[in-house]
């Protein structure tokens, strides 16, 4: 039976498709074998098929495809209509912006591929394509063939690999540092020795030491840098990493030279170019860590688990625990007060009220009743709710705002695009601007260790690799920073665009506002009670309370008031308010409405004092017993204390600002 040329499979003789490619009659047991093989060949990655050696090292080919075909990246691709399918792959081996330049470039260059997005931040590679005309399996392979190992994306599974990354990064950083510290004084004894005398033994034997010393912070500590490279040069392509590794090695291999010639060694040189990259690369995964932290943090605003309810009746008394992602459209879920809404839906039974002010930022709590829309990540505060998912897990507004976040980090602003094509010619660059600084130096007649020690110093400058990594390191600082204080970047090009303002928008509840009420302000109705008695009471039915309202009037503006007595009888009506008895007084504490259903009369210096500051915005809450209203108290949104410095500095750079508010 023949052999295919790309997957070594043997097929039946019916089914050859023949191709000629670079002038070689080649069998292939398929259409997409074929395909494969000629876009591998045309990315110049020919040494793929050369160096693959599965029957040496034991793995055979049904077991790599059983490795690349597995279950989870079938599980973890999903519809996005219009015939297209989407799915996220975490990429192992991204070490740097040309890694992630090389990928999106080679699986944008796959027919059936629409979009390929690669995060640097998480190393997560995002990829629509259209399944008619690619498989999964074939995309897959593809990042295979340039030297990457794609594997199933979760989030804990990234947690877990970033926590060892990490771990193994700072035993790495903390061995260069220490080894290097200890070259430096043995350097320091040289360089004395240069300009003040030494004899040759002595010399010598401090040469050997330093050289001792730097092997293993090379071998050891630069050993990712190494296998990279070494990677990289069986796919015929450099990265950031060669620079390194060729840098350092020259610097170390000239220093052994220089040592059996008498000449100046540079042992230091070579294992402080691996620490400062180390540290710097450590940084970098820290920031990595945080940015992935915010949307671990999003995340966890969803419950992983939900109550949803047997069959499609309400009147179902059968309660199943299962996970959010099992929860498909009209299916009924049951939410309780305090917990997570878990989906967006409508609501078929039940009132409360809800907490969205994690979602829109608004501090006051929505009501909630029959034919109400819920948001994913509110908190229901008061009643048992049931409603009708309307959304699934992918397409909830918190599923959005974390999409949104993630884009903005793999979306890259033109200037990032514009370092990324160069860094595929800069390493190349490098190499031959060195090459041609020892020739220079050659033809004028300096002396052969000159030259070499002078390319060699070409390559030791370039080694910080600044351009392949402060660009997206900016991006990925910044878009962190922002998500830490509440700012959700779109994408990656606003970092560029923000320069260009000429007017700022400011949305008014939690943003030039605190974002949480605060008792403003107590009237009292009432000639025999103070305004101490009034909050006293109050306070006493609100700590029963849920209510963000009723924790303002609870610290009394910061001041914890002490709660009179024992609270009996409490009945909390979702959008009205509460009551109970205190002090052998039925209270009752809500809004107007909740007062006349209640038979509690007004003065008409009360309801005028609370449609005055109804109407400038605030928040009006009626207390009474005994048939009349004793007081009201008025809670409001107060404005940040940084607001007016702000303002100012932003009308100095000569920028406009608006307010928005829905009041």
């Amino acid at each position: 039976m023949p052999t295919c040329n790309h997957c070594l499979r043997e097929f039946p003789q019916g089914e050859i498709v023949r191709e000629s490619i670079a002038g070689k009659d080649l069998i292939f047991c398929c259409r997409g074998c074929s395909g494969i093989y000629q876009l591998i060949h045309a990315e110049g990655l020919d040494s793929f098929y050369q160096n693959r050696k599965w029957e040496e090292t034991g793995i055979e080919i049904s077991s790599l495809e059983k490795e690349l075909e597995a279950g989870a990246f079938e599980e973890a691709s999903r519809e996005l209509g219009d015939g297209l399918r989407e799915i996220d792959i975490y990429i192992d081996g991204i070490r740097c912006s040309s890694c992630v330049w090389l990928n999106e470039k080679v699986l944008t260059r796959t027919p059936g591929i629409v979009q390929c997005r690669v995060n640097y931040a998480t190393h997560r590679a995002r990829i629509h394509w259209k399944p008619g005309a690619t498989t999964l399996a074939e995309i897959l392979r593809r990042i295979q063939a340039i030297g990457y190992v794609p594997k199933p994306y979760s989030e804990s599974e990234q947690l877990a690999a970033r926590k060892a990354e990490s771990r193994d990064m700072l035993v790495r950083l903390g061995t260069a540092g220490f080894v290097s510290s200890q070259i430096m004084i043995y350097s320091t004894a040289l360089y004395a020795g240069y300009f003040q005398g030494m004899d040759s033994s002595t010399r010598f034997i401090l040469e050997v030491i330093a050289m001792l010393l730097t092997i293993p912070v090379i071998f050891y500590s630069g050993g990712p840098f190494i296998r990279s490279t070494l990677n990289g040069l069986k796919h015929r392509r450099f990265n950031m990493d060669s620079l390194v590794v060729i840098g350092t090695g020259s610097a170390f291999v000239y220093s052994i030279y220089a040592m059996f010639r008498g000449m100046e060694v540079y042992f230091d040189t070579s294992v402080m170019i691996i620490t400062l990259i180390l540290i710097g690369r450590y940084i970098e995964l820290q920031a990595k860590g945080k940015a992935s932290e915010t949307l671990r943090k999003l995340a966890a605003l969803t419950p992983r688990n939900v109550r949803k309810l047997a069959g499609s009746s309400t009147d179902s008394s059968e309660r199943i625990s299962t996970q959010i992602e099992s929860v498909g459209k009209g299916d009924l879920i049951e939410v309780v007060p305090g917990e997570r809404i878990p989906l967006d839906g409508i609501v078929i039974k039940g009132s409360s009220e809800a907490d969205e002010s994690v979602i829109t930022g608004e501090a006051k709590p929505v009501g909630k009743e029959e034919g109400s829309t819920v948001i994913s990540g509110s908190i229901n505060l008061y009643g048992t709710i049931i409603f009708e998912v309307t959304h699934t897990i992918s397409e909830t507004v918190l599923s959005g705002i974390i999409r949104a976040v993630e884009d903005a980090q793999a979306t890259k602003p033109k200037i990032q695009a514009f370092a990324d094509r160069i860094v595929g010619i800069f390493v190349p660059a490098i190499l031959l601007l060195a090459a041609l600084t020892v020739f220079w130096y050659l033809v004028s007649g300096a002396p052969l260790h000159r030259a070499v020690m002078t390319g060699i110093s070409v390559l030791v400058i370039a080694c910080p690799c600044s351009l392949g990594l402060a660009t997206p390191l900016a991006v990925l600082v910044f878009t962190t920073l922002a998500s830490g204080r509440g700012i959700l970047i779109k994408s990656g090009d606003i970092i560029e665009k923000a320069a260009q303002i000429t007017e700022l928008l400011f949305d008014k509840t939690g943003t030039l506002t605190r974002g949480k009420p605060v008792l403003k302000k107590t009237l009292v109705f009432d000639s025999l009670i103070d305004e101490a008695r009034i909050i006293s009471i109050a306070a006493a039915l609100e700590r029963l309370s849920e209510h963000s309202l009723g924790k303002a009037i609870t610290t009394a503006g910061g001041l914890q008031v002490p709660a009179p007595a024992v609270v009996r009888d409490f009945l909390a009506v979702p959008g009205r308010g509460i009551c109970g008895m205190v002090d052998d007084l039925i209270v009752s504490i809500g809004n107007r409405a909740f007062m006349q259903e209640r038979d509690l009369a007004g003065s008409k210096e009360a309801l005028q004092s609370g449609v005055a500051f109804e109407s400038a915005g605030d928040t009006v809450v009626y207390i009474g017993w005994d048939g009349l209203v004793r007081g009201l108290m008025v809670v409001s949104d107060v404005m940040r204390d940084e607001v007016p410095a702000v303002v100012n500095a932003i009308r100095k750079d000569g920028i406009g600002i608006t307010m928005i508010s829905g009041d």
